[in-house]
């Protein structure tokens, strides 16, 4: 086995080994916040960057926190709350109403509402 091969095994059997240990948090490091502000465009003070850290790994801590709970009997679901169809119900009338629309315009002509002028 070559020196690469057991350096690689090596990795991965204290990956697996650490694997609680090692979370999203741990990842944010200042290059990640930079990344991140140049992205959204800001200009962030060193003072700023220290904060987004502390920020985003309590985000990311939190994240973690509900990975770890148990779903397993929760129904999956695409909307928080239940869905209904909103659309009124499709019903046949005579006509459009364009006639009693119209009885109560000040002014018509040629069957639509008159207007002023606008420039």
């Amino acid at each position: 086995m070559s020196g690469e091969t057991k350096k690689s095994n090596r990795f991965r059997k204290n990956i697996k080994k650490n694997w609680k240990e090692i979370t999203m948090a741990n990842i944010i490091d200042d290059e990640t916040i930079e990344y991140v502000g140049i992205l959204a465009k800001l200009a962030l003070s060193e003072e700023e960057k220290e904060q987004a850290k502390k920020d985003m790994s309590d985000m990311l801590d939190y994240i973690d926190m509900l990975g770890e709970l148990d779903t397993s009997n929760v129904e999956p679901m695409s909307h928080a709350f239940p869905v209904f169809n909103v659309f009124r119900e499709d019903v046949v009338t005579n006509g459009d109403g364009s006639e009693e629309t119209l009885a109560n315009a000040p002014e018509q002509k040629n069957g639509a509402f008159k207007v002023p002028k606008t420039v």
